[in-house]
C-alpha cells in the first residue's frame, strides 16, 4: 500500500514537470519555432502553446526592431586620412525560421558584417564626401546589408554614422580652411560695400555740383554735428568765412526784395 501511494506521487510530480515542460507562452511581439526530432516542425502564433516534452523544442524569435551599435572604426578614406567612425543599426527578424535555422546567432552576425561594410563603403569616399554626405553613405550602407542579410531572416530598416573622429593636425587644418573662407567673405562684402558707397557719393557730388549752395549747406551741417559736444573746438577755413559772407548776404538781399514787394 505505501508502494502504491509512493508511486502515485512519483506519477503526479512527473506529470505535473512533464505539464509545466509542455506549456510554452508566446508573446505578442514573438514566434515560437518548433523543431520536433530535430526537424522544423511548425511555427507557433502568440498565445498559450503546448509543446511535446522532449520531442519538441521551442525557440522564440523576438519582431521587434533590434539596436546594434557599431563600435568606432579606424578606417583609411579615398584620399589617405585615417578617421574614426562609429554607427548603429537598426534591424528585425521578418523570417523566424530562417533566423534560427541559417545561423546561429543573427545580431552577432550583423554586427560583425556591419563593421566590415561600413569600413569598406567610407574607404571608398573622400574624406570631404564622408563629412558632408553621410545621408548617402547610411543608405549605401544600408543597401548592402539588406542583400547579405536577407538570406538570415533578417532586414535591417536603418542605419545612421554616429560619430567622425578626425586627427588633431587634420581638424586644425579644416579650422584654418574655415576661418580662411570667413575672411574672404568678409573682404568680398567690404569690397562691395565700398563700391556701393562710391557709387552714391558720385551721384551725390553730381548733385552738389549742379547746386553750389548745398556744399556749403553740407559744410555747415557738418560743423554743427562736430561742434555737440561742447567742449569741441572747429576751425574754419578762410574761403568757408567768404562762403559765409556771401551767403549771408544772399539772405540780406531776399529780405530786402521781400520788403519792397510787401510795400
Amino acid at each position: 500500500m505505501v508502494w502504491l501511494w509512493i508511486t502515485l506521487v512519483i506519477a503526479i510530480v512527473l506529470a505535473i514537470v512533464l505539464f509545466f515542460m509542455s506549456v510554452k507562452i508566446v508573446k505578442q511581439y514573438e514566434r515560437g519555432v518548433v523543431l520536433r526530432f530535430g526537424r522544423l516542425h511548425n511555427v507557433r502564433d502568440p498565445g498559450i502553446r503546448f509543446i511535446i516534452p522532449i520531442v519538441d523544442v521551442m525557440t522564440k524569435v523576438s519582431l521587434r526592431i533590434i539596436t546594434v551599435p557599431i563600435q568606432s572604426q579606424g578606417i583609411i578614406t579615398k584620399d589617405n586620412v585615417s578617421v574614426g567612425v562609429s554607427a548603429v543599426a537598426y534591424y528585425r527578424i521578418v523570417d523566424p525560421v530562417k533566423s534560427v535555422i541559417a545561423i546561429e546567432s543573427v545580431q552577432s552576425a550583423i554586427d560583425q558584417i556591419a563593421q566590415t561594410t561600413l569600413r569598406k563603403v567610407v574607404g571608398q569616399h573622400h574624406l570631404d564626401e564622408t563629412l558632408a554626405e553621410t545621408a548617402k553613405l547610411n543608405v549605401n550602407i544600408r543597401e548592402i546589408l539588406d542583400v547579405v542579410t536577407v538570406d538570415w531572416g533578417a532586414q535591417v530598416t536603418l542605419v545612421e554614422l554616429k560619430d567622425i573622429l578626425l586627427p588633431d593636425s587634420m581638424k586644425r587644418a579644416m579650422a584654418k580652411q574655415a576661418e580662411a573662407e570667413r575672411e574672404k567673405r568678409a573682404k568680398i562684402i567690404a569690397a562691395e560695400g565700398e563700391a556701393l558707397a562710391a557709387t552714391q557719393l558720385g551721384v551725390a557730388s553730381d548733385t552738389m555740383m549742379s547746386h553750389p549752395l548745398a556744399l556749403q549747406l553740407r559744410t555747415l551741417q557738418t560743423l554743427v554735428e562736430v561742434g555737440v559736444d561742447k567742449n569741441t573746438l572747429v576751425v574754419v577755413p578762410a574761403p568757408l568765412m567768404g562762403s559765409i559772407s556771401e551767403l549771408t548776404s544772399f539772405i540780406d538781399r531776399e529780405a530786402a526784395v521781400a520788403q519792397v514787394r510787401g510795400r
